[in-house]
């Protein structure tokens, strides 16, 4: 049999980094690994695993976050391919990076400790390998851009969220402050926000009223802005 076509060609591996978001009291978290192995061993990174050769690279993404989190339903979306020849000092190495969106609360806390993973607040990131910080930057600015015309953000908060809460979450992916008055006015046009009976009685002294996002009646007008 001749050779393949594709045998003059060098092989290498290929990639998936996982850019995990949280929300966790009012800050924007992100999951870190103190990484366990070498090269580079002790230091900061995201986390991933390499695309097997029977598997799209969708599949290996959604695989490595429920490796990571012991979740299924996860929202996640392709940030881009990082490929400088020189990127990873173990070897060559084509990353595809996702970002993903999880409620910290639903997030399997002993994969964390096998994982040596911990949570970090994004404005107090440690110094990070390879070219993780510019994965984690273009994450962060693709959240920006479809955070107010897509309901992705619910995906960090609990099922049951107060108004505050929906505005700090807001605030904590835009980096500036909102005013409350034209957010909350601007909450109250949406009929997929819907308010429930449901009272907060845990981070709220007064007793703030609890939402929920209804996914149905957004399915039905999804025209969504805030």
């Amino acid at each position: 049999m001749p050779p393949s076509f594709y045998s003059q060609y060098p092989k290498f591996h290929v990639a998936v980094d996982c850019i995990i978001f949280g929300f966790e009291k009012g800050q924007l978290k992100v999951l870190l690994q103190k990484r366990p192995f070498e090269p580079r061993q002790g230091e900061w990174s995201l986390m991933g695993g390499f695309v097997k050769r029977d598997e799209d690279i969708d599949h290996a993404a959604q695989r490595t976050l429920n490796q990571l989190t012991g979740l299924h339903d996860i929202y996640m979306k392709q940030v881009g391919a990082f490929g400088s020849v020189n990127r990873d000092s173990g070897d060559r190495v084509i990353s595809i990076a996702y970002f993903a969106l999880v409620d910290i609360e639903r997030v399997n806390a002993d994969l964390n400790h096998e994982n040596s993973a911990y949570w970090e607040e994004m404005t107090q990131l440690p110094p990070l390998l390879f070219d993780h910080k510019e994965m984690i930057e273009g994450a962060l600015k693709k959240l920006r851009t479809m955070i107010g015309h897509q309901p992705v953000g619910f995906s960090l908060l609990p099922p049951l969220f107060t108004l505050t809460q929906l505005q700090m979450l807001y605030e904590a992916i835009l980096g500036e402050k909102i005013d409350k008055r034209n957010f909350r006015k601007r909450v109250s046009v949406l009929p997929y926000i819907e308010k429930t009976d449901q009272i907060d009685k845990l981070t709220s002294k007064r007793g703030a009223a609890l939402y929920r996002f209804n996914d149905v009646a957004y399915n039905l007008e999804p025209n969504f802005k805030l």
